[in-house]
This record gives structure tokens, C-alpha cells and sequence, in this order.
């Protein structure tokens, strides 16, 4: 069972970013970004935290319980970071608003991760 340590091991990473990124933002970039960018870059550190824990969850229900249907979960989730925050943080960074565009595209990511959670336990319920 490999895909539980690889979503524990992405989780890790999305963490120590999202603190790092955190810090950054909260520190280096007051200067440097507009009240209203450093609040956009905020939010996608925030989502990306949620989404760095929803990872853990996926990789400890996999092992907890089997549920190999969770793995695809862990990847919306995986692809939802990307898209959702990173188009925030080139947003913020750039202040090209059509990075705006893709952020839903990441926030479909995280419902259909939820659901797609949501769904691998109730099959495995019945």
C-alpha cells in the first residue's frame, strides 16, 4: 500500500510549504504586497493548510480502513492546492487578475475531493 505514504508524504509537503509560505506572507510580504493581495495571498495559504490536512485524512483512511476508492480524492485534493492556491499566490505576486479564473477550477477540485471521500466511505459502509 503505497498511495497512503505518497498522500502522507504530499500532505507533509503542502504542510511545510503552507507554514513557510505563511511566515513569508505574514513577515516579507506586509511590505511588499497591497492590503488586498496580501489578503488573496492569505487565503490561499489558509486553503492550502486545509487542504495539506485533508491529505492525512485521505492517506489515514486508506490505511485505516481499505478504502482504496480514496485515493483519487487525495489527487482533486493534490490538483485543487495547485490550481486554487497557486493561481492565488501568482495573483497576488503578479496582480494579473486572470489568475482569478483558475482559482474556482481548484476550489471544483476540493468539493469533488470531499465528495469523492465522502462517496468511498459510504461505499464501504454498506
Amino acid at each position: 500500500m503505497i498511495m497512503p505514504k505518497i498522500f502522507f508524504l504530499l500532505g507533509c509537503i503542502f504542510s511545510f510549504l503552507g507554514v513557510a509560505l505563511g511566515a513569508f506572507g505574514a513577515h516579507a510580504l506586509k511590505q511588499k504586497l497591497s492590503p488586498e493581495m496580501l489578503q488573496v495571498f492569505e487565503v490561499g495559504v489558509r486553503y492550502q493548510m486545509y487542504h495539506a490536512f485533508a491529505l492525512f485524512v485521505v492517506a489515514w483512511a486508506m490505511h485505516a480502513w481499505n478504502l482504496n476508492g480514496a485515493g483519487a480524492s487525495g489527487w482533486w485534493f493534490t490538483a485543487g492546492i495547485l490550481l486554487f492556491s497557486g493561481s492565488l499566490y501568482a495573483l497576488a505576486f503578479s496582480g494579473l487578475r486572470w489568475f482569478g479564473a483558475i482559482t474556482p477550477i481548484g476550489g471544483v477540485c476540493f468539493l469533488i475531493g470531499w465528495l469523492w471521500l465522502a462517496w468511498s466511505v459510504w461505499k464501504n459502509i454498506r
